[in-house]
């Protein structure tokens, strides 16, 4: 019975020593494809200099521009924690992203804080609305809600940036004065090909345009 144990036990942990491994070597390929792709979105005009792994879902780098776009920038990819399964299921339950971050400072401090949360509802299901009474359905425009009492003019250029670029799969952007200036969240399901992430610096480069524009 105790020898039964024993090989039940080690075939356990051979188990789990074969799932931790695997899943190591997936997250590291998918985080370095994510990577692959942003250095190609670049055109040359950017490179990663050096990147290095925060445990086992986290991978940063640090970027390097030719063009004065930005200053020490990084990208974090955040993935789940697929090689701890008790981890990784809990993740799942928490409906966690996998999640791409670019941080960099701008070639001045802004001098406001802006955080913006992007939470979108979409339904096509407007048929479903009808049967209990008659909706009037209509298409608002953009609803901004901030907590500051007076909106100053320095923040109408950032915000038309974000409601007029491809910025839909954006998960949160921020502006501040302190180091780094600028801080965006994509979903790294959307990062699907090359095109998305240029579309995601393109989209980067001009919410620092409408930074720098809000200091003329």
């Amino acid at each position: 019975m105790g020898r039964l144990l024993l090989i039940d036990a080690l075939s356990a942990v051979s188990l789990l020593t074969a799932w931790y491994f695997l899943f190591i070597r997936y997250n590291r390929r998918k985080a370095a494809l994510a990577m692959k792709w942003v250095e190609t979105a670049c055109s040359g005009s950017g490179r990663i200099v050096e990147s290095h792994w925060l445990g086992t879902c986290r991978l940063q780098a640090r970027l390097r521009f030719v063009a004065q776009w930005f200053d020490n920038a990084r990208v974090t990819v955040r993935l789940r924690p697929r090689p701890i399964p008790l981890q990784w299921l809990f993740s799942i339950w928490r409906k966690q992203k996998e999640t791409l971050t670019f941080e960099a400072d701008l070639g001045y401090a802004p001098g406001f804080h802006l955080e913006v949360f992007r939470h979108q509802w979409v339904t096509h299901k407007q048929g479903n609305l009808g049967k209990s009474k008659r909706w009037a359905v209509t298409r608002p425009g953009p609803v901004i809600l901030t907590t500051k009492t007076q909106w100053t003019q320095e923040l109408t250029p950032v915000v038309n940036t974000l409601m007029t670029s491809r910025g839909h799969s954006l998960v949160a952007v921020r502006f501040r004065p302190e180091s780094p200036h600028l801080a965006a969240t994509v979903d790294l399901a959307t990062l699907a090909d090359e095109q998305a992430a240029a579309g995601f610096l393109g989209m980067l480069r001009d919410l620092a345009a409408g930074a720098s524009a809000s200091k003329q």
